[in-house]
């Protein structure tokens, strides 16, 4: 090996005083105690916590924002906004991070996360909303970029497995529970409350990253060497993509054959930007890693269902049960106790036993059950049993998600471990984005039609049956003034069962068919993942 490699210190009686000082030195350098390791990865923790809970926490108060703020057409913008921003600054983070240090440009993510959610706290408008989810999401990335980076930097990758596991359990479970602190907040003391908590927590953070955050220094030697154009390049093929994808159900709007020809002029354009310059946003060469390229890829099919389902379950929960938004997310809860063990169970089995390959396979194959049995619920179906494919569902998150990030960091050496964190998790983030823009564009555009049509059928059905009296013409009157663009939790709960039966009927049929449209995907990563090569993981961290 021709890298320098950190490896537990042992100096021979015959070594002079010099060079033992200098080895003791070079240890306490590279090879941080344990208990250094545990302060780092607790700071660590509350700053990829404030990300992932972004991703979901506005889910289960979207309603009740839509009902303040109006801008229905908006809504999907609130939750792509903020995901669009953060994978476009996925690879800036990784690649800045590996030339010049992950613990300034991790301060400074956090203080950009911060300016969004007081614009957010603040927001009087959707427009204004969505503006503040993107100065989120530009900060938000490297909280995630930089974290698990930060880890590969003191971890070697035999280790690794345990803190992964907890790692993949914070991030999926603060998936999970952020719809349930935020139905609580949106109960509570408010939505806006979804921002103002970040405050305090990225206050914390930023203690615990200056105090305790101590990575070696990388070379000056190419720090003068940024891929501007590289950046620019991807940040506009991420801005299409998920343009268009958010206008999925919209084909009119777009002029498809210039759509194509530039997403194929500009990846063009990107391949040859990185194939010349010095320290490409994002090399090439990565590439040439054949288990990156098959998690990478596994990882974008999985992101595509994964948030789908997250980002819209809750509002389905809340329009088709009648509960409020704290319940639609302790309904929630049983998936979160799944991913959370099986997460740290098969992080602690890889540290064990340094076999990984099969967890990703049974994970996604199980994530494909859930997904499937979600899809065949109906508007009256009982709560218990919500909760049982949601668990199923769960079980399969969190058995292989994280293990894919340690294949791809154990391929690399520490010099550009940032560089392919970022590189894995911007493809994944990209299935994430196109998932909840895909899921949230059809249903949307299915739901206003269905919502339209079923209330058409129901004021027919009311005349034609002759419904006399005050309620029969309170219910006719309201009918004719809903659409999906004002409809609340709470409104549609207090409305006469003539109504709000043909609009619970409405979200079940424009949203859970979704869901089995997205098994192909899963059946896909599960092919993906048998091509995964099983192989012996480090034990030390190459430099």
């Amino acid at each position: 090996m021709s890298t320098t490699a950190v490896q537990a210190t042992f100096t021979p009686p015959a070594m002079h005083h010099a060079e033992a000082v200098g080895a003791a030195k070079q240890a306490r350098q590279d090879g941080p105690s344990k208990r250094d390791v545990t302060l780092v990865f607790i700071g660590l923790m509350v700053t990829m916590l404030m990300s992932s809970l972004s991703q979901t926490v506005l889910s289960t108060a979207m309603p009740t924002i839509v009902g303040d703020l109006g801008g229905v057409d908006r809504m999907t913008w609130v939750v792509t906004g903020y995901g669009l921003a953060l994978t476009v600054m996925m690879p800036v983070y990784g690649r800045i991070s590996d030339l010049f240090g992950r613990k300034p440009l991790l301060l400074i993510a956090i203080a950009l996360f911060m300016c969004g959610s007081a614009v957010g706290g603040l927001a009087g408008s959707m427009n204004l909303l969505v503006t503040a989810r993107v100065i989120q999401g530009l900060g938000g990335g490297g909280l995630m970029i930089l974290s698990q980076s930060a880890i590969a930097d003191v971890v070697p990758a035999r280790e690794r497995g345990k803190y992964m596991g907890v790692m993949g359990a914070v991030f999926a479970v603060s998936s999970v529970a952020g719809p349930l602190i935020g139905g609580w907040l949106t109960s509570g003391p408010g939505w806006r409350w979804a921002f103002w908590v970040n405050l305090p927590l990225g206050v914390l953070a930023l203690a615990a990253v200056s105090i305790f955050l101590h990575l070696p220094k990388p070379s000056r030697e190419n720090q003068s060497h940024i891929d501007y154009l590289g950046m620019a390049l991807i940040a506009a093929i991420t801005v299409i993509v998920v343009l268009v994808c958010t206008n999925a159900s919209k084909p009119h709007t777009w002029n498809w054959a210039e759509v194509i020809v530039s997403l194929v002029v500009l990846v063009a354009a990107f391949i040859a930007v990185e194939l010349k310059v010095k320290e490409p946003v994002m090399p090439m060469n990565l590439f040439r890693n054949s288990n990156f390229d098959v998690a990478t890829l596994g990882a974008l099919l999985i992101g595509v269902a994964m948030f789908g389902v997250l980002s819209y379950l809750p509002t389905y929960i809340q329009m088709t049960t009648g509960v409020t938004a704290t319940q639609a997310g302790l309904l929630m809860s049983p998936m979160m106790a799944s991913v959370l063990v099986t997460s740290i169970v098969s992080g602690n089995l890889v540290s064990r036993t340094g076999k990984y390959k099969a967890f990703p396979i049974v994970g996604t194959a199980i994530m494909a059950v859930g997904l499937v049995l979600l899809s065949t619920l109906k508007a009256d179906s009982p709560v218990w049993m919500l909760c049982v494919y949601t668990v199923v569902f769960g079980l399969g998150l969190g058995l292989g998600q994280q293990i894919l990030m340690l294949i791809v960091q154990d391929a690399f050496p520490a010099s550009i471990v940032g560089t392919a964190t970022a590189s894995f998790n911007y493809f994944k983030q990209v299935g994430a984005t196109i998932g909840t823009a895909i899921v949230g564009g059809i249903f949307t555009s299915r739901l206003t039609g269905f919502v339209h049509d079923n209330l058409a059928a129901a004021m027919r059905h009311m005349a034609a049956s002759g419904v006399a009296g005050n309620k029969g013409m309170d219910a006719m009157m309201g009918a004719a003034h809903l659409s999906a663009s004002n409809l609340t939790p709470s409104g549609v709960n207090a409305l006469p069962e003539m109504l709000r039966t043909p609009i619970v009927d409405a979200y079940n049929s424009a949203l859970l068919p979704i869901f089995l449209w997205m098994v192909p995907f899963m059946a896909a990563a599960v092919l993906v993942f048998f091509f995964v090569r099983q192989k012996e993981l480090s034990t030390t961290i190459e430099r």
